[in-house]
């Protein structure tokens, strides 16, 4: 019995130390974390359990055979809680075979997704890997898809956030794109499906790893990551910040906070937020900051598309998703980027039982041959999809514009919205005041009196909330500094609500 004990006390040890004090250092000296020291910073201390401590590679080809087998291979894998809800998580270890994913490794991981999904709770995915490990050939590529397999059937089921904190190329990228949430770590991390040896071999461009895939590249330019983070710590303690938010899975609630902020707190200052030139923007930040439980909104990519603003906040203590344009960045002209980024939140929102606010000023669509190009009609739907799918509780309130096909798309009422307010300075047309101008009365273009006077009239009908009100599209058209009383009073109305769409395998989204 002794003898065991002491083999079993050896084999931890072993697992613990990964590939080694040295790797160990040189993971330090790179700034990075190790794989497990990761775990005990993102978890409740103490509360891990770990799975498959003893798991080695079974791969005898290319010296395999005669390599040092680390038990664990590669990755920790295990469950704990974290502000003490129960959570899955996957750290990978570069410092052994530099995290490369084996057969038993990808195992590991298929498993602690399995059972997450049986018992309902959320999958963190701590990757940092060098890729397929190549001395398996075939049966590495195997253990990639079969985790791709069980993200697929995860999603909408369970949350599942990874995070970049090393390298992750090739096929390894596809796990972390189908999760519902990316946070990288800037300078230490990068994800690209060919890497910068290959770009300059096949297209002849020159360009960096950090350039090709890093933190502020797919934070900025691609919105691949969600957030991008200053350094390992960091974004650990985001990511528990950010689980505070969401519920465990799609059959629960988002966790309910205590707050000592009164719903119905009067916010003068709201009164002055929308300026009397309607050219002149705002930030619609300072309204979600203004309405929010204690002023905490948890933005997500921020520095993407920034003419849409999407992130949580809190009413009464409970979890909202919030959709605002932000009239600071191309007017809050919706664009294919910014469609595609609130119809990727309202859906996780929506799978995960989280009520929206939709914060609306869009003077519409973004004209111009670049957009069409790229296909802005299906890009932009996929917004509308997003929305006239979604089944949660939905309260919108215009603030200023809503101009067009992007008033319908803004959780319109015509899109199922529950409650739609409107402020006193809405206003609520198929465009601006000039261009309708212009093209109604286009035989009166030479005389600028009678423009002048058509200009007023079409002010005087449609620059105002009143004629949406009079058909019901807006529920009430209420004064600024009651906002958050009168949202708050909305979403505990609809706090039962239950809508179910027609039954179907699933839709055809305009991806």
């Amino acid at each position: 019995m002794q003898d065991i004990i002491r083999r079993l006390d050896e084999k931890r040890a072993a697992a613990k130390l990964g590939g080694g004090q040295r790797r160990i250092d040189t993971q330090h000296a790179k700034g990075k974390l190790t794989a497990r020291e990761r775990v005990e910073l993102l978890l409740d201390e103490g509360s891990f359990e770990e799975w498959d401590l003893f798991v080695e590679h079974r791969c005898t080809d290319f010296g395999m055979d005669e390599a040092e087998r680390v038990p664990g291979d590669g990755v920790v894998t295990g469950y704990g809680t974290l502000n003490g809800r129960l959570v899955f998580v996957f750290s990978q270890d570069f410092t052994v075979f530099g995290g490369s994913l084996s057969e038993t490794h990808a195992e590991k991981i298929c498993k602690i997704m399995d059972q997450a999904m049986k018992v309902g709770a959320p999958v963190i995915g701590l990757n940092d890997s060098g890729g397929a490990r190549i001395q398996e050939g075939v049966a590495s590529l195997g253990g990639y898809a079969d985790v791709f397999q069980k993200n697929v059937l995860a999603s909408g089921v369970i949350p599942q956030i990874s995070l970049i904190m090393g390298p992750c190329a090739g096929g390894a990228v596809y796990s972390p794109a189908m999760t519902d949430f990316i946070f990288m770590v800037k300078d230490s991390s990068y994800m690209f499906v060919t890497g910068p040896d290959v770009v300059k071999t096949v297209t002849h461009e020159t360009v960096t790893a950090e350039e090709l895939g890093g933190a502020t590249t797919h934070s900025t330019k691609s919105g691949v990551a969600d957030l991008a983070l200053e350094n390992d710590v960091e974004a650990l303690l985001m990511t528990r910040r950010l689980m505070n938010f969401i519920p465990a899975n799609n059959k629960e609630k988002p966790p309910v906070w205590p707050t000592k902020d009164p719903a119905g707190r009067r916010e003068p200052s709201l009164d002055t937020l929308v300026p009397s030139d309607p050219i002149k923007p705002y930030d619609i930040k300072e309204l979600v900051h203004k309405i929010a439980d204690e002023g905490d909104f948890f933005e997500i990519q921020p520095e993407y598309a920034q003419n849409i603003v999407i992130g949580f906040i809190r009413l009464e203590g409970s979890t909202v998703g919030v959709v605002a344009n932000q009239p600071l960045v191309l007017a809050g002209c919706l664009d294919i980027d910014s469609s595609k980024k609130g119809g990727r939140f309202v859906r996780f929102c929506d799978a995960f039982n989280i009520p929206i606010l939709t914060l609306v000023d869009v003077p519409g669509f973004m004209p111009g041959t670049s957009q069409e190009y790229r296909g802005i009609i299906k890009q932009g739907a996929k917004l509308l999809y997003a929305y006239a799918e979604a089944t949660v509780p939905k309260v919108t309130l215009i603030t200023r514009k809503a101009y067009g096909g992007a008033y319908d798309v803004m959780a319109s009422k015509h899109l199922r919205g529950d409650v739609n307010f409107a402020w006193p300075s809405a206003e609520i047309a198929v465009m601006g005041s000039k261009g309708a101008v212009e093209i109604i009365f286009r035989k009166d273009l030479g005389d600028k009196d009678l423009i002048a006077e058509h200009t007023a009239e079409y002010q005087e009908k449609f620059a105002n909330p009143f004629i949406a009100g009079a058909r019901g599209f807006i529920d009430d058209v209420i004064m600024p500094h009651a906002t958050r009383k009168r949202i708050c009073r909305s979403f505990a109305m609809l706090r039962d609500k239950k809508l179910e769409n027609p039954w179907r395998k699933h839709g055809n989204i305009p991806l």
